[in-house]
């Protein structure tokens, strides 16, 4: 069973030239510092009715998951900003991230060092920790 990301924004207007440099140069800058080549980073494509849509396929592997959430939401976050006056929807699968005017969208406990040695312990080869 595969878990998903899915991001989407809409509002009346459509993205102006800017915004859609905007986007690029994010979703390009972000592509570039993804910890993994073989996993699914952004994955943006047309809805009609939004400006902007995509999901992310969350890695199996323990090990992996966390880093890609926090690096894919972190993305996120970073579109939010550059398209600001637009309502967004962030969920994994059925359950909606929350977005904080301070963090942008995270999970609860995404960001700590304790979960993290924790999913990376969940390896049978200490050599897989980490990514």
């Amino acid at each position: 069973m595969s878990v998903s990301l899915y991001y989407s924004a809409r509002r009346a207007q459509p993205l102006t030239s800017a915004e859609s440099a905007a986007v690029e140069r994010v979703v390009g800058a972000r592509a570039q510092s993804f910890p993994y080549d073989e996993e699914e980073s952004l994955y943006l494509y047309d809805v009609d009715g939004q400006i902007l849509t995509g999901s992310t396929k969350l890695p199996i592997d323990p090990d992996r998951w966390l880093p890609v959430i926090v690096h894919v939401l972190d993305s996120v976050t970073e579109l939010r900003r550059a398209l600001g006056d637009a309502q967004w929807h962030v969920h994994m699968d059925d359950v909606d991230v929350p977005w904080d005017e301070t963090e942008g969208y995270a999970l609860p406990g995404m960001r700590s060092p304790e979960l993290a040695a924790e999913l990376g312990g969940l390896c049978d080869d200490p050599g897989e920790q980490g990514g």
